[in-house]
């Protein structure tokens, strides 16, 4: 993890240019890992991980070769080179490939708090599991467990490209989780929870994440399947970041230009209500998405407005499917950094309780099962279980039912946004009310 891989990068593009590629790009990643797994008492794993990665990208005229090896030996880099310049050689030329414009490149590197190593053995990893086993049992619905793991991580690594662009990052990521499994026989039920943080110091404590583990495999006993009728939806915020995320697929330069998603041709429209924005901001310290440089070099804005006045302003573009569609990339190849749903001061985001106020009667999902979402039409069913909203607060455990609308309409209906942001993601969400949906169950 302490090699020096700048030098490296630049002697395997030096070797591109002079195997005759016009342009090139390298990326190379070193990792190291800690994952400790308890179940009932018992260690059932403990996996240390280190790894070295390399990829090349090269280019002549518009033609494109790429090749990748796991190691960093002299041997495997040259390969790898000699490999993709091949393959570039044999493919067609295409007219938006490339690498993005030299002008776009980051200048400016700060630090952005994101390489926080924790420095945990493994006896203090199994203890820790193991506390977080002993909490969840210390409630007494909870009748067996599917592992509790405690793990941690960091990965440094280096892109360059023959504009002269070198960026250097580390990062850090640390979890610790459980499953924890309530009731007997046909009235079992299962849960789960985790804490995820890049500084060990943001973590949750072993029996805290225990003990939520515990509480929400416990509240789901005795679920119930309603009659289907249309009724507001409610999404938790780890639901909830999901749900937005398919706004990311449906904006995505991919999907854009090979016209798969039912954002196409709709920038400018009003895509949801007047009081919600999407703002990107990549400079957040110790967010999970933060980034002062997208997977090609391009600077990261200080923040990027998609949705404001519920307005679309901006695809998520990379530089080939900005090209693709006469437009100028965003700085989102390899995603969003800390894209931010938020809300105007005329719905200021409501704490948890005053959501379902808001929302009188419903369904809170807590969790959503098996795919079910069309990015071309918008057409969106998903199995769903969470719990029946009577007169603004949770009435009763619901499974076994289905989701169903359109995401273009569900966008629009979003009545509130919750104060209660989950930050475990690229994408940061609180829970969000929807107005009437259809809710499939008897």
């Amino acid at each position: 993890m302490s090699r020096d891989l700048a030098p490296l990068a630049l002697s395997a593009l030096s070797d591109a240019t002079k195997a005759g590629a016009d342009a090139g790009e390298v990326l190379i990643s070193c990792g190291e890992s800690l994952d400790v797994e308890a179940r009932q008492g018992d260690v059932e794993t403990v996996e240390t991980g280190g790894g070295q990665d390399f990829a090349v990208t090269v280019y002549f005229g518009q033609r494109k070769g790429s090749a990748h090896s796991s190691g960093l030996t002299e041997e495997s880099i040259a390969q790898s080179v000699a490999t993709a310049c091949a393959i570039a050689k044999q493919t067609a030329e295409d007219p938006c490939a490339g690498l993005a414009p030299a002008e776009l490149m980051a200048t400016e590197f700060p630090d952005l708090d994101c390489d926080r190593p924790w420095k945990i053995g493994v006896r203090e990893a199994i203890e820790k599991a193991v506390a977080v086993e002993k909490a969840m049992f210390a409630d007494p619905a909870i009748t067996n467990s599917e592992g509790a793991s405690v793990s941690r991580s960091r990965n440094v690594g280096v892109y360059a490209n023959t504009h002269g662009f070198v960026g250097e990052y580390a990062d850090t990521l640390h979890d610790i989780s459980a499953i924890a499994v309530a009731g007997k026989g046909a009235q079992m039920q299962r849960d789960h929870w985790s804490s995820v943080h890049r500084h060990p110091d943001g973590l949750e404590t072993p029996e805290a994440v225990g003990k939520k583990a515990a509480q929400r495999a416990a509240q789901r006993l005795g679920a119930r399947k309603p009659a289907t009728r249309n009724m507001p939806v409610a999404m938790i915020p780890e639901i909830a970041r999901g749900f937005i995320g398919h706004f990311v697929a449906a904006i995505s330069g991919g999907n854009i230009y090979r016209n798969a998603s039912f954002m196409c041709e709709r920038l400018g429209e009003t895509c949801f209500p007047p009081f919600v924005r999407l703002i990107e901001r990549p400079y957040l310290p110790g967010a999970i998405g933060s980034a002062s440089f997208d997977a090609e070099g391009v600077a990261t804005p200080k923040e990027r407005v998609f949705v404001d006045g519920g307005v679309a302003h901006h695809y998520a573009l990379g530089s080939y499917s900005a090209r693709k569609l006469g437009m100028q990339t965003t700085a989102n190849a390899g995603g969003v950094h800390n894209l931010c749903l938020e809300t105007d001061d005329s719905e200021p985001p409501l704490p948890f309780a005053e959501l379902l106020e808001r929302m009188g009667e419903g369904f809170l999902v807590t969790e959503f099962i098996g795919a079910g979402v069309n990015l071309v039409t918008g057409d969106y069913s998903r199995g769903a279980v969470g719990f029946m909203v009577e007169n603004g607060r949770i009435a009763y455990p619901v499974e076994e039912v289905a989701v169903a609308g359109n995401l273009k309409t569900m966008f629009q209906s979003i009545r509130a946004v919750g104060d209660d942001v989950d930050t475990r993601g690229a994408i940061r969400s609180g829970s969000i009310l929807l107005g009437d949906v259809t809710v499939a169950g008897e």
